[in-house]
């Protein structure tokens, strides 16, 4: 897989892919490649190399989730929805935009296919923050 943007920073290749694909806000960009080392931190990956670095979609999409719920609590699914994430399946789409820009690289099983379904977002921030959102309805 050969990598169009190699001389640029990933500034300006996020930047090119927004103008190739603007499906998805810049910090959904930023948003997965920060959620990448914090799962590779999380897992004790990220000092492996190779293969043993890998993360599958299945756990990025649970650091995702983790990081989210952390950074942005119960408005966690407000600001993906602004960035233009309504599912597992956008963030896929995501990853694999940034491993066609060369910024990500990927093992020759990995697929689009496996972020359909991982997490229910709205589920599982609405569950993490049940007290919380509750609170916030009836203080009004």
């Amino acid at each position: 897989m050969g990598c169009e943007y190699e001389s640029d920073g990933p500034e300006e290749i996020v930047l090119q892919l927004r103008r190739r694909d603007r499906r998805f806000g810049r910090n959904a960009y930023y948003f997965v490649l920060d959620a990448l080392d914090y799962t590779m931190n999380n897992l004790g990956r990220a000092d492996m190399a190779g293969e043993e670095r890998h993360v599958g979609a299945r756990e990025l999409l649970s650091g995702i989730t983790d990081m989210a719920a952390e950074q942005f609590g119960p408005m966690a699914m407000e600001v993906f929805k602004q960035w233009g994430i309504r599912s597992t399946e956008d963030f896929g789409e995501v990853v694999f935009n940034l491993i066609e820009a060369g910024l990500l690289s990927r093992r020759e099983e990995d697929s689009r296919l496996d972020f359909i379904g991982g997490v229910d977002f709205n589920r599982v921030f609405e569950q993490r923050f049940r007290v919380r959102l509750a609170s916030i309805r009836t203080s009004d």
